[in-house]
């Protein structure tokens, strides 16, 4: 497998996704930051080099579309893929993030999306 340095944040309010997802991206040679809630998750994405994001949708406090539009706000470049266990979910969450899966798409899909949004463009 491919290895690369990327920096990948994480925010799942589920503890066991949480670690099962940074294992996974790990594995693929990404190093990963892990947030269990919202505010967690845009104070590591402000004070770290963060060059993509994993954000859960459905979580306490806020959404992940709340989340994601404040994320925007800072670092309007870094792509942000959004993972669902719904759906369909409303176009204007799905039109702030770069790509959105939902969690029942599995690990190698999750993979390969990612790994699209790290590519340079040609």
């Amino acid at each position: 497998m491919k290895q690369n340095s990327n920096l990948v944040l994480c925010v799942d309010d589920e503890r066991i996704g949480l670690e099962v997802r940074k294992i996974l991206l790990e594995r693929a040679g990404y190093r990963v930051l892990t947030a269990s809630d919202g505010p967690t998750g845009l104070a590591i994405f402000s004070a770290e080099p963060v060059e993509a994001v994993v954000l859960d949708y459905s979580m306490p406090g806020m959404h992940g579309g709340e989340i994601a539009i404040q994320m925007r706000q800072v670092k309007p470049q870094v792509p942000i893929l959004l993972l669902s266990a719904y759906i369909g979910l409303a176009p204007e969450v799905t039109a702030v993030v770069d790509l959105y899966m939902t969690k029942g798409e599995g690990a190698p899909v999750l993979l390969e999306k990612l790994g699209s949004l790290l590519q340079p463009v040609s």
